[in-house]
């Protein structure tokens, strides 16, 4: 099993732009600093838990963690090295107490390109914030859960896992 996390900024995201020649092109952006943040899971036969909350942080990610370990009660778990991932007491606590059912492993530092969720926040970013203006945050939340709450995504982990 993978996991991640990743912040959506409720913005355009700019790819490249048709224009006629010699005119300026408009692109439409919200100047909103609000974000939605997604944590997110593949495991090995393909099933996948995504999970959207307000922060980043130790607090969501031990949420999450236990909606990931009801859904899977034994694995072993790939992560980043983030500071909410591997030094927060309550995070360690809880990996302490179910050491048996849950298996760590870390990906090694500055090279996310090992971790498969990469990809798909990459395509969520391009599907969901490229070339589409939501008119309001709501609608920007609501695009996101939809897309990740219904998107299924074929990867091989073992091929990121072993790049």
């Amino acid at each position: 099993m993978v996991e991640d996390e990743s912040v959506f900024v409720y913005d355009a995201k700019a790819r490249g732009i048709w224009a006629v020649k010699g005119s300026k092109p408009v692109l439409l952006t919200t100047g909103s600093h609000k974000s939605v943040c997604w944590f997110g899971a593949i495991a090995e036969d393909g099933t996948q838990l995504f999970r959207r909350y307000d922060w980043v942080d130790s607090d969501g990610f031990l949420n999450y963690l236990r909606r990931l370990a009801r859904k899977y009660p034994r694995m072993i778990l790939f992560l980043d090295k983030a500071t909410y991932h591997a030094k927060e007491k309550r995070v360690k606590r809880f990996f302490r107490e179910r050491r048996k059912t849950i298996r760590l492993r870390w990906f090694p530092s500055g090279f996310p390109e090992a971790n498969p969720i990469e990809e798909c926040w990459r395509q969520g970013k391009d599907d969901v914030l490229g070339s589409v203006f939501h008119d309001s945050f709501k609608d920007f939340r609501a695009a996101t859960s939809k897309y990740y709450r219904t998107r299924r995504f074929r990867l091989n982990l073992y091929n990121y896992l072993c790049h």
